[in-house]
């Protein structure tokens, strides 16, 4: 393959004039990894990185799970593609760690492995009807509106019923919350896929409850997710004023944490300016709250597709202090008719062979970074680190990854320095990667190949006014990268 030969070519001719570099893994592409990449190309000169990751395309989360209708934080993509133009850095997509090549593979050919490839699955709330028809998670539902090529047939029902269920009060509830709301006039002008957008004009989904197992203090979303949502034009709000009976605890809560304190008072405020009904034929958003989902209920024509959720009403139990209030169930229940659900419980990372993994958090064992052994997790493994959701969790904004890579790359950094963990022998780098891809036959693409997938994009885009328009199958993307 000539592009093989090109690459491997300038690789053998950047490391023999820089025969001490250290060669650098990084396993992911979205916000940790470039964060991880541009400090580790800034602290250590003679390093060559080398960026892999699953997909044909990079930026992970910020190219599949930024809603389209918040361009400007996609803005952070103009950064990591100077990472991606040094001279010491490369990308190389459609790379799948476990398929395409081994984690101890990768260790073979490099000094450091840093392990940032996020999480790709879901938490199950593992209730009765969790397999219905109609029910998915709202990691899918956001993959498939932003033209992630593994969900682009998702095809949810969006046109058999007028109400959706959101399960839980995070700011990716209020992302799906808000594309099944928002007028799809004003979602035409952003990148959001073609596929989703014809969907959504199709829509007769006019009601939404977002549901919450705690109260209106203790919702997860952000202030400045909650007024843009609230900010949706001619949308009827609905809050149930005893939601809003603040406890003792509540009010130790808000003291504490200003955010918290911010969004309630967005709430109430929205609750005490809202009508008393919808007009006919207005958009529903239905803020509810202190209801566990306790299962899922078959539509009435048994046909395997969901037909609403029953609920188990809870109360606060815990005290503010220890931070620690949670839902406990009271033995009343009540169903909700709804023809969709999308459960925003959170993402889960998933493990790969050779890699130590805590399954009861959903993370890989670490201190500062540093991935600990599997043996009862005690000592840290030679030259592989963690970043990232992989690293935390799936927690924070995209920011969190800049302070987290910066931790894990001052532990590099130090175990360098101390000569520990890492290994001082040559190491093969990209050039043995490159090999064994091209042995297995694997269609590696570059980060010029992205730059002509992004160049078509753009151009289908300004055809119709959007700033892109998005490349949504392996084949298409491959074909278009490939050219």
């Amino acid at each position: 393959m000539a592009i093989f030969r090109a690459i491997y070519s300038s690789a053998r001719n950047f490391s023999s004039a820089t025969a001490r570099s250290l060669r650098v893994c990084v396993v992911g592409s979205g916000p940790a990894g470039f964060y991880t990449a541009e400090k580790m190309l800034k602290a250590h000169e003679g390093a060559e990185v080398d960026i892999i990751d699953r997909l044909p395309t990079p930026f992970g989360l910020v190219r599949s799970g930024v809603a389209p209708d918040h361009p400007e934080t996609k803005i952070v993509i103009n950064q990591f593609s100077r990472v991606a133009h040094n001279e010491r850095c490369s990308f190389f997509g459609n790379v799948s760690l476990g398929s395409s090549i081994s984690l101890s593979e990768l260790r073979q050919f490099y000094h450091v492995v840093v392990l940032a490839y996020g999480a790709e699955s879901d938490r199950a709330l593992g209730i009765p009807g969790e397999d219905l028809n109609g029910v998915h998670s709202a990691r899918e539902f956001v993959w498939w509106y932003n033209g992630h090529p593994d969900f682009s047939n998702l095809a949810p029902d969006l046109k058999s019923t007028d109400t959706a269920i959101v399960l839980g009060q995070g700011n990716v509830a209020l992302d799906v919350a808000r594309i099944l709301l928002k007028p799809p006039t004003e979602l035409a002008i952003t990148d959001i896929a073609s596929h989703a957008l014809a969907a959504l004009k199709e829509s007769s989904i006019r009601k939404v409850y977002l549901v919450g197992r705690r109260g209106p203090v203790q919702a997860a979303c952000t202030a400045k997710e909650l007024r843009e949502i609230l900010a949706i034009k001619d949308l009827y709000v609905n809050i149930k004023e005893t939601d809003l009976l603040k406890t003792s605890a509540d009010e130790e809560e808000m003291k504490t944490n200003r955010i918290r304190r911010r969004v309630f008072e967005l709430l109430s405020k929205a609750s005490s300016s809202s009508a008393s009904r919808p007009s006919p034929g207005q958009r529903e958003l239905h803020f509810t709250f202190f209801q566990k989902p306790e299962k899922f209920l078959e539509s009435n024509d048994q046909s395997g597709h969901i037909g609403g959720v029953n609920f188990e009403k809870t109360i606060l139990k815990g005290s503010a202090s220890s931070g620690n209030q949670i839902a406990a169930g009271t033995g009343e229940y009540e169903d909700l008719e709804c023809g969709l659900v999308l459960k925003s419980i959170g993402y889960k990372s998933v493990p790969v062979d050779g890699l130590p993994f805590d399954h009861s958090k959903g993370v890989v064992p670490n201190i500062r970074g540093r991935v600990l052994s599997s043996s009862r997790f005690a000592q840290p493994e030679g030259g592989l680190y963690v970043c990232g959701w992989l690293k935390r969790g799936p927690t924070g904004i995209i920011g969190t990854n800049l302070y987290d890579a910066e931790e894990t790359v001052a532990s590099i950094s130090d175990d360098i320095e101390k000569r520990e963990r890492i290994s001082t022998s040559t190491k093969q780098g990209r050039e043995g990667l490159l090999q064994l891809l091209e042995s297995r036959k694997i269609q590696v693409i570059t980060f010029s190949d992205w730059e002509k997938i992004d160049s078509e994009e753009k151009r289908r885009g300004s055809l119709i006014r959007k700033p892109r328009e998005k490349l949504t199958t392996w084949k298409d993307l491959l074909e278009v990268a490939t050219r």
